[in-house]
């Protein structure tokens, strides 16, 4: 009987008639969507500086350092799925101008490598390794090159799009293009100018639906820090007009907060080392940041709205080191814990406005539905727990695919009588993981104070996290 009145219900709000929403521009490409799910990746730094000790090579180490004794990139991906990671952005170039494959643009690549006697391609193995798990990947490509001797004459440009078409042709689809603006001196001296636009339409053109970071995007943003921190608002739109890559680039700030009526929709990802420096150092094994910290790194950047781009730098062996692989599963518990039992399941949801019927899908945890008030300004949720319960968190969900709305929210607790307000908001966006002083109670209220145009909410859960940041 249970299974047949579930089975209605499944029916009767697949075939409620779809409300009419008037979007919100501008919006995020399917993409983008896409991209926006992924929440939490692994960056993998890994050349010649794994071997020197060194943050940024000069291009004029030997090849012969790069010599891994023990490379295995399906530990990488395993680790990495286990982690909750959903792909890996691996440094192919980096500004030393090394590539981890047989460039046929350079000759500072593993081809002049001891490594397996410049037999070894660690992008091959590595877009292997996570076919076989199930993850996908991205890619570093530094336009930056100390190494190469046409850096920094206009030839540069057609010699790094060249290099773009053997990666992007050569190794499968890459959910991610990784760009900084660094610009630095080449061999002589000289300083390159860049010609994203072309660059851009060239990536474009070999892989269609790559998602381009940069701290202007055009596909996701950079956040300002390197802290993996995202700021409590978060706008997932960004204005472009008149700055550029690198140097010219928004203020920190906006790249943080982003623009609220931004033209552009470019959300954040917020990179950040598991260790002190971006490349692996055996000085810093004991430095490793710890499960706690990482989960604390984790609500402020995916629980902002925003995703997690987790730099683990393999060491000399080719491995993920023991003290990293240890805090990465560390994070894995404590996020798996934390969100483990939603508190609002079987309780029941009303509100001053909007289709009654549809509340019940802002808990089904289904990314496909959703729930619009219809009204701009002062929608109220009420929310009825079957019973007294402790709770320290909400978690909100905007429907983005019509663009973001929400501009501020409240959320209250019922303590007797009366509600007591345990978290003031501003922005949701894709995700806002909110945390206050854990709350004895049967009774939550969310207030949406102030939106662009009316919430459309695809989600909101409740959970007693058993630790806090």
């Amino acid at each position: 009987m249970r299974t047949c009145l579930s089975l209605l219900f499944c029916f009767l709000a697949a075939s409620l008639p779809a409300q009419k929403i008037k979007p919100v521009l501008p919006l995020p490409s399917a993409d983008q969507l896409k991209w926006h799910e992924k929440e939490f990746y692994l960056f993998m730094h890994f050349g010649p500086n794994t071997f020197t000790n060194k943050e940024w090579g000069d291009g004029k180490e030997k090849p012969s350092d790069f010599n891994p004794s023990d490379l295995d990139c399906r530990q990488w991906a395993r680790i990495a799925k286990q982690s909750g990671a959903k792909g890996i952005i691996i440094t192919a170039k980096h500004h030393d101008g090394f590539s981890l494959w047989p460039s046929r643009q350079s000759t500072h690549t593993v081809r002049e490598s001891s490594w397996k006697n410049g037999k070894g391609d660690v992008l091959k193995e590595l877009s292997e390794a996570c076919r076989l798990e199930g993850i996908e990947m991205g890619v570093y490509i530094s336009p930056w090159d100390r190494n190469h001797p046409a850096y920094g004459t206009p030839a540069y440009n057609d010699v790094y799009i060249a290099t773009m078409k053997e990666l992007l042709t050569q190794y499968g689809p890459f959910f991610e293009l990784w760009w900084d603006g660094a610009n630095g001196e080449g061999p002589d001296g000289r300083k390159q100018v860049y010609d994203f636009n072309r660059f851009e339409a060239a990536a474009f053109s070999l892989q269609p639906h790559l998602v381009i970071f940069s701290d202007i995007g055009p596909g996701a943003r950079w956040v300002g820090n390197e802290k993996g921190l995202i700021g409590s608002t978060n706008w997932n739109l960004l204005d472009t007009a008149g700055f550029k890559r690198g140097h010219g680039a928004p203020p920190e700030d906006t790249l943080n907060r982003g623009n609220m009526y931004g033209r552009n929709w470019i959300p954040a990802e917020a990179d950040v080392s598991i260790r002190p420096g971006w490349f692996y150092r055996s000085s810093e094994d004991s430095k490793v940041k710890q499960p706690a910290e990482l989960f604390n790194i984790y609500l402020h950047s995916v629980g902002n709205g925003g995703n997690l781009l987790l730099n683990v730098p393999p060491d000399m062996r080719g491995h993920i080191h023991e003290a990293d692989s240890a805090a990465l599963m560390g994070l894995a518990t404590l996020v798996k814990q934390a969100f483990k039992d939603d508190l609002l399941q079987g309780s029941r949801l009303k509100a001053n406005t909007g289709n009654q019927a549809r509340l019940k899908l802002l808990t089904d945890h289904n990314i496909d539905t959703w729930w619009a008030s219809g009204k701009q300004q002062g929608t109220v949720i009420e929310i009825q727990l079957k019973e007294k319960k402790k709770i320290n968190t909400l978690v909100l969900e905007e429907m983005i695919s019509y663009g973001q709305r929400v501009i501020s929210f409240s959320i209250d607790c019922r303590n007797g009588t009366a509600y007591q307000t345990v978290f003031e908001g501003s922005t949701i966006g894709r995700k806002k993981i909110a945390v206050f002083q854990g709350q004895e109670t049967d009774r939550i209220r969310i207030r949406i104070n102030d939106t662009k145009a009316e919430p459309v909410l695809r989600g909101i859960a409740a959970y007693n996290i058993p630790f806090r940041p």
